[in-house]
C-alpha cells in the first residue's frame, strides 16, 4: 500500500497557463457506424463523440454553438462545472434557458474553476443519446501542484447505443401503453463498439464471428498504447442513456484517486462500477508481461445485461500491436450483485484537505421516486409529482419574476411516511407539475431521496441522480424506508465524499447534502434518459436576488420574449 501512496501524493507541476478558449461548433446529423451499424448520429463540427476541451483551472470557455438541424432544437450542458456566475450557460433546456433554434447560434461563457475529469452532453429532448457529448478535461492551474503522479494520461467516455433512431424512442415512450426502448444494441467506448462481431471471438461461445477492421472504420476499437513499468491515469466518464456499468482491465489493479472532478482516498480495486453521470480517475500500472496485450472490458451493470462487453486492448508497446490476449476477457460481475455495488460506494472517501460537511442542515427534502400512470400513460414521479418544463425557462420567470411562468406553489416536501416503498403503488395515478424548490441563499440542505417498488411486479431500479449547479456531500445509504431521527446517525460527517451525481440503489435510500451558495436555478434529476424524459426530475432555486445579469440570447422564448421586447422598447 505504500508504494500506492507514493504515487497518489507525490507532485507535479503544471506550466499551463489561465487564458480564454474559444471554440466555433456546429452540430448536425451525418450517417455513421459507431458499432459497424450505420445510423444517424449528432456530431460536433463534424466529429463523434464530439471534440474534447483541454483546460486548465481558471480558464474561461466560450463556445460559440450554431444549430446546424434542421427540425430540433439544441442545448448543451457542461457536466460537473458549477457555473459560478453564470447560470444561463448552465445548458438545461426549460430550467436556465431556451432551446437554441435551428439556423441560430448560441455563445456559452463560463469559468472552470478547478480541475477535474468532466464531460459535456445535449440536454434537449434525449439527444444525449443520439451521441450529442463529448470530454471536457480541465489539469490545475498555473503554480498549482497536481497530487497525482503519472506517466501519461487516456481519457475513456462510456455510452450505450440503441439502432431505433432517437425520435422513435420518445415516440414509443411518450406512447399509451409505453413502448420500452429495450437495452442498447451495444456499449460504445469512445464513440466505438461492435455489435455484429468480437474482438475475443476466439474465447466466446457466441456465434459472433471475430472482428476484422479495414482503414478508417468508424467502429475500430481504440487501443490504448503503454510502456512497461508506467504508470498512466485513465479518467472515465459515463453519458450512457440507461446502463451502469463496470470497467475492468485484464490483469491489472485500478487505484481509484478521483470521482466527479474530486480527489478521493486512493483505493485499490479489480474492477470499478459507473454510472450515468459519474466520472473517474484510476491510476493503472503496467506492470505484468510486457510480451502480451491485455483486454479492457465493459460490461453492463444493474441491468439484465443483453448486451454484449464491450472491449478494446491495452497494447505494450514491447509487442505487436496485432497481438490478441491470450485469455478471456474479465467477466463482468452479476447484473443484480447489488451488495457489491454499494460496497463499492461505501468505499469513496473524500481526500485528506477536502472541505467538510457543515454538522446540521437548516432545510430538508425526502423525495420519493415512483413509478406512475397520468391518463394510462406512463411517467415518473417525484413526491407524486411528475415534472414537465415550461415554455419559458425558470431563470427568466424568477429573474423578471413573471408570475405566470410556472406554478409557484412549493412541490411537496416529503411524502406519507407510511408508503409502502416495497410493493407496487396502490393508487398508481398521479399528476405533472412545474412547481420549483426556493432556498435562502447560503443554508445547508439535505436532501433524501428514496427509492421504491415500480408499478408492476417486484422490481425497483437503479436511479443516478445528478445536480447541476453544485457538488454535494454523499453522507450514507441505507436499505429500506429512511427513518427520520434514526438514520441520521449512521451519516458520514467526516470524510463523505464530494460528488455531483449519487447513485440511488433499489429498495433503499441515500443522503445528500449541498450548500445554496450559488445564485440560480438548478435542475436536479435521475440521469437516465427515459426517465427524465418521463418526469424524473425537481428543480432548485437559490439566492434569487442575487442572480446577475442574464443575455437576452438565452431567454428568448415563452413569457420572457414578450418582456424582453416590451423593456428594449422601453
Amino acid at each position: 500500500m505504500g508504494v500506492w501512496w507514493i504515487v497518489v501524493v507525490a507532485v507535479l507541476t503544471h506550466t499551463a497557463s489561465a487564458t480564454v478558449r474559444e471554440y466555433d461548433w456546429e452540430v448536425e446529423y451525418k450517417f455513421w457506424q459507431p458499432d459497424c451499424i450505420e445510423g444517424a448520429v449528432m456530431t460536433v463540427n463534424g466529429q463523434f463523440p464530439g471534440p474534447t476541451i483541454q483546460a486548465v483551472a481558471g480558464d474561461t470557455i466560450v463556445v460559440h454553438l450554431t444549430n446546424k438541424l434542421t427540425t430540433e432544437g439544441l442545448v448543451i450542458h457542461w457536466h460537473g462545472i458549477r457555473q459560478l456566475g453564470s447560470p444561463w450557460a448552465d445548458g438545461a433546456a426549460g430550467v436556465t434557458q431556451c432551446a437554441i433554434n435551428p439556423g441560430e447560434t448560441f455563445t456559452y461563457k463560463f469559468t472552470v474553476e478547478k480541475p477535474g475529469t468532466h464531460f459535456y452532453h445535449g440536454h434537449y429532448g434525449m439527444q444525449r443519446s443520439a451521441g450529442l457529448y463529448g470530454s471536457l478535461i480541465v489539469d490545475v492551474a498555473k503554480g498549482q501542484r497536481e497530487r497525482l503522479r503519472y506517466d501519461g494520461e487516456f481519457n475513456l467516455l462510456l455510452s450505450d447505443w440503441w439502432h431505433e433512431p432517437i425520435p422513435s424512442q420518445e415516440l414509443g415512450l411518450s406512447s399509451k401503453p409505453m413502448r420500452w426502448i429495450g437495452e442498447a444494441q451495444s456499449i460504445l467506448i469512445n464513440g466505438r463498439g461492435q455489435f455484429n462481431c468480437s474482438l475475443a471471438a476466439q474465447f466466446s461461445n457466441t456465434s459472433l464471428p471475430m472482428c476484422t477492421f479495414k482503414e478508417g472504420d468508424q467502429c475500430a476499437p481504440q487501443k490504448l498504447n503503454v510502456e512497461p513499468n508506467k504508470t498512466y491515469r485513465i479518467r472515465l466518464a459515463s453519458t450512457t442513456a440507461l446502463a451502469s456499468l463496470n470497467l475492468a482491465v485484464q490483469g491489472h489493479k485500478l487505484v481509484v484517486v478521483e470521482a466527479d472532478g474530486n480527489y478521493v482516498t486512493p483505493f485499490t480495486t479489480d474492477d470499478i462500477d459507473i454510472y450515468s453521470g459519474e466520472s473517474y480517475s484510476v491510476l493503472l500500472t503496467t506492470d505484468q508481461d510486457p510480451s502480451q496485450n491485455y483486454y479492457i472490458s465493459v460490461g453492463v451493470r444493474g441491468r439484465k445485461p443483453n448486451t454484449t462487453q464491450a472491449l478494446t486492448i491495452l497494447n505494450y508497446v514491447t509487442a505487436p500491436a496485432s497481438k490478441l490476449p491470450s485469455s478471456p476477457p474479465p467477466v463482468t460481475p452479476r447484473w443484480d450483485d447489488f451488495e457489491r455495488s454499494k460496497n463499492f460506494s461505501k468505499k469513496i472517501f473524500s481526500a485528506m484537505g477536502s472541505p467538510s460537511p457543515p454538522k446540521k442542515y437548516r432545510k430538508r427534502l425526502i423525495l420519493l421516486n415512483t413509478q406512475n400512470l397520468i391518463d394510462g400513460y406512463t411517467k415518473w414521479a417525484i413526491n407524486n409529482v411528475s415534472l414537465v418544463t415550461p415554455a419559458t425557462p425558470y431563470l427568466g420567470s424568477v429573474k423578471y419574476n413573471l408570475k405566470l411562468g410556472f406554478n409557484r406553489k412549493s412541490p411537496p416536501r416529503s411524502y406519507r411516511m407510511d408508503y409502502d416503498i416495497m410493493n407496487p403503488p396502490p393508487f398508481p395515478n398521479t399528476t405533472t407539475g412545474n412547481g420549483i424548490y426556493v432556498f435562502p441563499f447560503n443554508v445547508t440542505v439535505d436532501v433524501i431521496i428514496q427509492n421504491a417498488n415500480v408499478l408492476k411486479g417486484v422490481v425497483s431500479e437503479i436511479h443516478p441522480w445528478h445536480l447541476h449547479g453544485h457538488d454535494f456531500w454523499v453522507l450514507g445509504y441505507g436499505d429500506g424506508k429512511f427513518k427520520p431521527g434514526i438514520d441520521e446517525k449512521t451519516y458520514n460527517l467526516k470524510n463523505p465524499p464530494l460528488r455531483n451525481t449519487a447513485i440511488l440503489y433499489p429498495y433503499g435510500w441515500t443522503a445528500l447534502r449541498f450548500v445554496t451558495d450559488n445564485p440560480g436555478v438548478w435542475f436536479f434529476h435521475c440521469h437516465i434518459e427515459p426517465h427524465l424524459h418521463m418526469g424524473m426530475g425537481v428543480v432548485f432555486a437559490e439566492g434569487l436576488n442575487r442572480i446577475g445579469k442574464i443575455p437576452d440570447e438565452a431567454l428568448g422564448c415563452g413569457l420572457t420574449k414578450q418582456f424582453l421586447m416590451n423593456r428594449n422598447r422601453n
